[in-house]
């Protein structure tokens, strides 16, 4: 999914775990006095860790079983698989490396970034809808990148060799950032029988504009959804749940949202 306005401005704000903190002298060792930008290590994790792309094969996987089960069984109408786009299908995270390297904010280079239609897929992705594609099931892409980057962005799955690739099957935004409605109509002609996302609002309308005491509710009152028709792809740097960070407010300096979330923290003692 990509980062909406509010989002990125909330990111930028210092509000990812990974806050920044008031410069200091150097000290032994260190490679600078800077403050650390509030995404790096999340940014690093998604670039260079194993572990991110074994979880995000361990999600496609899942979903290669779940797609396999759903093919044997008889559909009145013919079946669709949905997912999101950003950190779902395709990876932006050298894009995330630009903002940090020249401390900027979305929605600087953003247009540039989508332009180049260079983006790679996630670990796992393109067999899986390989596989969709050989059983019949058709893909749709809905995501929240503006509807301006359509051909940019339909020539980007087409260069990594993803299928359905085309104007009926990628589903941009056009006004409202809300999802359910174009899930809606794929759902009107379509049985979806799976939906892949890096952030609950790619599954239903339910996790839009709660608190998160009410996102962690709702994710157990629909545990049985998750990793069978639900199957949720990591993201540590941006999404939805970063404006529900406890102590945040809009316009929060570094320092200070940086003091609210240590004040949040629940510690063992």
């Amino acid at each position: 999914m990509k980062p909406n306005s509010i989002i990125v401005a909330a990111l930028f704000s210092g509000i990812v775990g990974f806050s920044s903190c008031k410069s200091t002298k150097p000290t032994a060792g260190s490679i600078t006095a800077e403050p650390v930008h509030p995404t790096l290590y999340a940014t690093l994790f998604q670039q260079e860790a194993a572990e991110y792309n074994a979880l995000c094969l361990q999600a496609y996987n899942v979903a290669a079983l779940r797609l396999e089960e759903a093919s044997k069984h008889a559909s009145i109408k013919p079946q669709a698989v949905i997912l999101d786009i950003d950190e779902t299908v395709l990876n932006n995270i050298p894009y995330q490396a630009e903002v940090i390297k020249k401390n900027l904010s979305y929605p600087a280079g953003w247009a540039e970034w989508m332009e180049q239609a260079s983006a790679e897929p996630l670990a796992g992705v393109v067999a899986f809808l390989l596989k969709a594609k050989e059983k019949g099931i058709a893909v749709f892409y809905v995501s929240n990148r503006k509807n301006t980057f359509k051909q940019a962005t339909i020539r980007n799955l087409k260069e990594k060799n993803l299928p359905f690739a085309d104007e009926d099957h990628v589903l941009l935004r056009t006004t409202s950032n809300e999802k359910e409605s174009r899930r809606q109509k794929v759902m009107e002609q379509y049985n979806v029988i799976m939906l892949i996302g890096d952030n609950l609002g790619d599954f239903d309308g339910i996790f839009e504009g709660t608190n998160a005491e009410k996102r962690r509710s709702e994710v157990m009152d629909n545990a049985a959804n998750f990793g069978t028709k639900w199957i949720v792809l990591p993201n540590a740097v941006y999404g939805n749940w970063v404006d529900v960070l406890p102590g945040y407010r809009q316009g929060m300096s570094n320092q200070e949202f940086s003091d609210s979330l240590i004040i949040h923290l629940k510690s063992f003692r």
